[in-house]
């Protein structure tokens, strides 16, 4: 269920702002984004895995967290995004 490491270092590339940006919110976004996927359709297919659960909705706060730390400070980064990641309406 873990990204592999090919797969999150795609990911750190995609959105890094620099080359040695690992951690700022773009990416912290979009490798949560990933993890949440990949976790709904195990659970769509394991649907009485609650701890798995519980860990998918703390992934989705921590989420909201980071969009709404963005969405607040940075607004074009906010939109830029939410719009490549097809979150949010």
């Amino acid at each position: 269920m873990a990204l592999t490491t090919e797969a999150k270092t795609g990911i750190i590339k995609k959105y890094q702002a620099n080359k040695k940006d690992t951690g700022s919110s773009e990416v912290q976004i979009a490798l949560l984004t990933e993890q949440i996927n990949q976790l709904s359709g195990h659970l769509q297919k394991n649907l009485k895995d609650f701890s798995s659960r519980r860990g998918l909705l703390k992934m989705v706060g921590h989420r909201s967290a980071l969009l709404k730390y963005l969405s607040k400070y940075h607004p074009g980064r906010y939109q830029k995004i939410i719009k490549e990641l097809n979150i949010r309406k």
